[in-house]
């Protein structure tokens, strides 16, 4: 009987540690890569329309 405690235990606590750490980490991980993809593209827009008027 305390097997079957502990184990539905370790599983909700599995649960627990996923859903409150790591998919938050994750989808702030993502967040953070797009919003470095975001700042290059504009850097290179940049740089791309200024060479081109440069000419």
């Amino acid at each position: 009987m305390s097997r079957i405690v502990l184990g539905v235990l370790g599983v909700l606590l599995a649960l627990y540690v996923v859903f409150g750490f790591v998919l938050p980490a994750l989808f702030g991980l993502l967040k953070f890569a797009l919003v470095l993809a975001l700042v290059a593209f504009v850097v290179v827009a940049l740089v791309t329309a200024v060479a081109k008027f440069k000419k």
